[in-house]
C-alpha cells in the first residue's frame, strides 16, 4: 500500500530503488589439485556440470580438464578427467549443442618440439561422463574461447597467441568452426571474449585486452555478423563471462583490479557502453574465470580464487535485485 504521506505530497508514483544484490551462499567445492582454476558452469539434463583446469601451477605442463557433476549443487563428484600427453589443457568452456549433446571446448599449450604453440579442441558427450576424442577447431595458434550458440549456429572468438596479435570470429555447427571474420579486432593484445545476443538479433562481444591499452571493448553486430562496431569500456575485466537475463539486463563477470584483484559481477549496458560492478565475491590474488547460470531465481556463479591460501574452485549463489522501473 502507498503510504498516505506520499499521496498527500503527490508522490504516489515514487518507487524506491531496488535492494542491492545479495550473496546467498558461497562454498568451496574442489581443491584436490595443487592449482585449480579457469571454471565454467552449466545445467544439462537436470544436473549441474562444472569444468575447470587442474595442474601444478597457473601455467604448468600437466594441465588436465576436470568435470564435476551434482544433482543439487551441494554434493559434487568427478564425472570425468581429460588429459593429453601432447600438451597442457586449459580454459574449459561448456555449452549444449543444438542436437542436445554437452560440448567441452578448451585449448592445449603444446609441448616442444611441436612447431605449433596452441591448438583448440572440442569434446562431445551424451551424458557428461563419457567424452569423445578431441576434435581440433579453429586455426593453429588461435585460442578459441567460450563458444556460444545462437539459432543453431555456434560462434566463438579466437585470439592469436603469436605475433601479430589479432582476433577472429568463427562460426559453425556440430563442433566445427569456419572463419566468419578473419580480423575481428586487432588493436592491442585483444584476447578472451564472451558473446551474447539481444532480442533484435544484435550480437554483443565483451572482449578483453591486455598490455597498453588494457581496457575491454564492447562489440556490436547485426546479422550476418561480418561487420562490427566497437566501444572502449574503460575497464579491464579478465576471464570475461556474460549472461543476458530474461528481463533484458546483462550480467558480466570476471577479474577486476580495484581496489585489488578480485572476482566481481557487473552490469553491462550495451546502449550506454558501460560496465559497472555491483557485487564483489569473496576472492583475491589468483582468481576469476567464472561460469554464470540463472536457475530457480538465483544467479549461480562458479569461479576460482586463492584468497584462502590454496587456489580452489568456488560456487556462489546470488540473489539479484529487481529491475528498476523504466530501466
Amino acid at each position: 500500500m502507498i503510504p498516505p504521506l506520499l499521496i498527500a505530497l503527490g508522490l504516489a508514483s515514487f518507487q524506491a530503488e531496488p535492494a542491492p544484490a545479495e550473496i546467498v551462499s558461497v562454498r568451496r567445492v574442489w581443491d584436490e589439485a595443487n592449482h585449480n582454476a579457469f571454471t565454467d558452469l552449466i545445467r544439462f539434463r537436470d544436473r549441474w556440470f562444472l569444468a575447470f583446469r587442474e595442474g601444478q601451477g597457473h601455467v604448468s605442463p600437466d594441465g588436465a580438464l576436470r568435470v564435476l557433476t551434482s544433482k543439487d549443487g551441494e554434493t559434487w563428484a568427478s564425472a570425468a578427467r581429460i588429459t593429453s600427453a601432447d600438451g597442457d589443457l586449459r580454459d574449459p568452456k561448456l555449452s549444449i549443442t543444438p542436437d542436445g549433446r554437452l560440448m567441452l571446448a578448451g585449448a592445449s599449450a603444446l609441448h616442444p618440439p611441436s612447431k605449433v604453440k596452441h591448438q583448440s579442441f572440442v569434446w562431445l558427450s551424451e551424458d557428461g561422463e563419457d567424452w569423445s576424442e578431441p576434435h581440433p577447431v579453429g586455426d593453429p595458434n588461435f585460442w578459441v574461447w567460450r563458444p556460444a550458440w545462437h539459432e543453431g549456429t555456434g560462434y566463438a572468438v579466437g585470439y592469436s597467441t603469436v605475433e601479430p596479435h589479432s582476433t577472429r570470429l568463427y562460426a559453425g555447427k556440430d563442433g566445427r568452426a569456419e572463419t566468419l571474420v578473419p580480423t575481428l579486432f586487432d588493436q592491442g593484445f585483444a584476447n578472451e571474449a564472451a558473446l551474447a545476443w539481444l532480442p533484435d538479433e544484435t550480437a554483443l562481444c565483451l572482449l578483453r585486452r591486455d598490455g597498453s591499452p588494457n581496457t575491454n571493448q564492447l562489440g556490436k553486430s547485426k546479422p550476418p555478423y561480418t561487420e562490427w562496431t566497437w566501444k572502449d569500456l574503460g575497464v579491464h575485466l579478465g576471464g570475461p563471462a556474460m549472461l543476458r537475463l530474461p528481463d533484458g539486463r546483462i550480467v558480466a563477470g570476471g577479474r577486476l583490479h580495484a581496489p585489488k584483484a578480485h572476482m566481481g559481477l557487473c552490469w553491462l549496458d550495451p546502449d550506454a557502453g558501460s560496465l559497472a560492478e555491483f557485487l564483489p565475491l569473496p576472492s583475491g590474488g589468483d582468481c576469476s574465470y567464472p561460469g554464470l547460470v540463472l536457475h530457480d531465481g538465483l544467479l549461480w556463479v562458479s569461479y576460482y580464487s586463492s584468497h584462502e591460501g590454496k587456489t580452489s574452485i568456488y560456487l556462489a549463489r546470488v540473489k539479484l535485485p529487481e529491475k528498476a522501473a523504466g530501466r
